[in-house]
């Protein structure tokens, strides 16, 4: 069963709905930061308008990722953001993250279903139309189309969807779809015309200068696109 039967997400968001919560999705990517320290840039773009937090940690040490996630749940919790965990069942029960994120070669969703809280959201990278089709089958609640566009900050991906192969997915599933890859202010625009139906952002906001006024352009792109 899909998070799609629950209308609202319990205790993250303030009661909206999670293609709501998806819209603006920061994904962490300590390159990016410039020595800055994680959680004020998260917090920054959480006051520009970002709407969910992954943190993708690849490197770090079980115990160190821990610490890191506990920081951000801490940070984020008051302020109604989710917090997603890439990859890690452990590290998302550790600190009571509201959401994780799997790829096609992490643990099967259906495990990963068993083992979290139910009113804890799973997305699912997708880089085929075959991995669409079997997602319907799974306890999947959105879909991270990867790559839309080239990227530096993630290497391990399949042949970029471009905006054709994401509107060909728009017509496969009725799933909340979060964009990723090369995600930037010059496209956005084009990507949620394409049928996004939320943007995951790595570089264009982690090496914003001013990760609060990068949030807020964005948000302006969603607002231009909202009917009045």
């Amino acid at each position: 069963m899909s998070v799609m039967r629950r209308a609202v997400l319990s205790g993250v968001g303030q009661g909206l709905k999670l293609p709501d919560v998806l819209r603006l999705y920061l994904v962490t990517d300590q390159a990016s930061l410039g020595g800055r320290p994680l959680t004020d840039v998260v917090l920054a773009a959480v006051h520009g308008g970002v709407s969910c937090v992954q943190l993708r940690e690849k490197n770090l040490p079980t115990r160190d990722f821990v610490a890191q996630a506990c920081a951000l749940q801490a940070l984020l919790t008051p302020l109604g953001v989710p917090l997603v965990i890439n990859d890690r069942i452990d590290v998302a029960l550790a600190c009571g993250a509201q959401g994780v994120h799997l790829g096609q070669s992490d643990m099967p969703v259906e495990q990963a279903r068993q083992m979290l809280p139910p009113d804890v959201f799973i997305g699912l990278s997708v880089e085929s139309v075959d991995d669409v089709l079997r997602a319907a089958r799974q306890p999947v609640d959105y879909l991270g189309v990867s790559p839309v566009y080239p990227t530096p900050t993630k290497t391990d991906t399949a042949a970029p969807w471009g905006l054709a192969g994401l509107r060909q997915l728009r017509g496969l599933t009725g799933l909340p779809l979060v964009a990723i890859g090369g995600i930037h202010l010059g496209n956005a625009h084009e990507v949620l015309r394409a049928g996004a139906s939320g943007l995951a952002v790595v570089s264009a906001l982690c090496a914003a200068a001013d990760p609060c006024a990068a949030a807020r352009s964005f948000q302006a792109i969603f607002s231009e696109l909202t009917p009045s």
